[in-house]
């Protein structure tokens, strides 16, 4: 009688147990297919697909002058999470943007919020505002980024850069030690990247594991909406590969 209590028990911890799992993934739709780049556009010098993956790759031959991204052109989102798994070269250095704009003067080029990915876990997680803001969140911190002063326009924003970034940026709290949760971040394999993005706040986790947390109160520079991107960095020959890329609204319906 025990021993069929026990089974009986068991098989209903499994039933429960795929049954969250399934549905913690309930909403989300690929938005990559592994088979073709349907809705996707980037420089064919570095993006391809092998054996279902999305790979990144800069060679001798075809080393960058500036950042390029591959973009996902079908939607904007703009309250949304998004996951996918990563696989990065050691000298790699990556990012997926979101809430981003083309920048019509160069092409495949994003400006936007980026979390950062890079080979040797020094910005993994961490909020980088690509060509705008700079960091936002190092890797560990619960930030509030505040107003900037109206008297500096955007078109100043790049040289006055520094000074803004840390004259804005309030660190509310640790997410935890940067070297445990660095611990994390496996080396040359699989990772999964977990972004939520709701209204103002972004949270970025790796594996699982919160890293950045930004709640973006500069409504003069913030983005509300924007296009999706993964990138491959300027710097030596890298290889980053993706898979697993799906997407799931946040929107309120009405």
């Amino acid at each position: 009688m025990n021993r069929i209590l026990y089974y009986s028990l068991f098989t209903c911890f499994v039933i429960s147990f795929l049954a969250c799992g399934h549905k913690s993934d309930s909403g989300f739709i690929s938005i990559f297919n592994g088979k073709n780049l349907d809705g996707w556009k980037g420089d064919a010098n570095y993006w391809s697909i092998k054996d279902g993956i999305l790979v990144g790759e800069v060679t001798p031959e075809t080393i960058l002058k500036r950042n390029t991204f591959i973009i996902y052109e079908k939607e904007q989102p703009s309250n949304f999470e998004l996951k996918l798994e990563y696989r990065i070269s050691k000298s790699g250095n990556s990012g997926v943007n979101y809430r981003s704009e083309i920048i019509k003067d160069f092409p495949f080029a994003l400006r936007g919020y980026q979390c950062d990915i890079d080979g040797e876990k020094r910005y993994t997680g961490q909020n980088y505002e690509e060509k705008k803001r700079t960091t936002l969140a190092y890797i560990g911190e619960k930030v509030i980024v505040k107003k900037m002063p109206d008297s500096i326009p955007f078109s100043n924003l790049r040289k006055n850069v520094k000074r803004n970034c840390w004259q804005t940026r309030e660190v509310v709290t640790s997410l935890g030690e940067k070297k445990e949760l660095k611990a994390y971040i496996k080396e040359n394999d699989w990772n999964t990247i977990h972004l939520i993005v709701k209204d103002n706040r972004l949270q970025h986790f790796v594996n699982g594991v919160l890293m950045s947390d930004v709640t973006d109160l500069d409504t003069q520079n913030r983005s509300i909406k924007g296009y999706i991107g993964v990138q491959v960095h300027v710097g030596p020959p890298m290889k980053v590969e993706y898979k697993n890329i799906k997407l799931k609204s946040l929107e309120k319906r009405g």
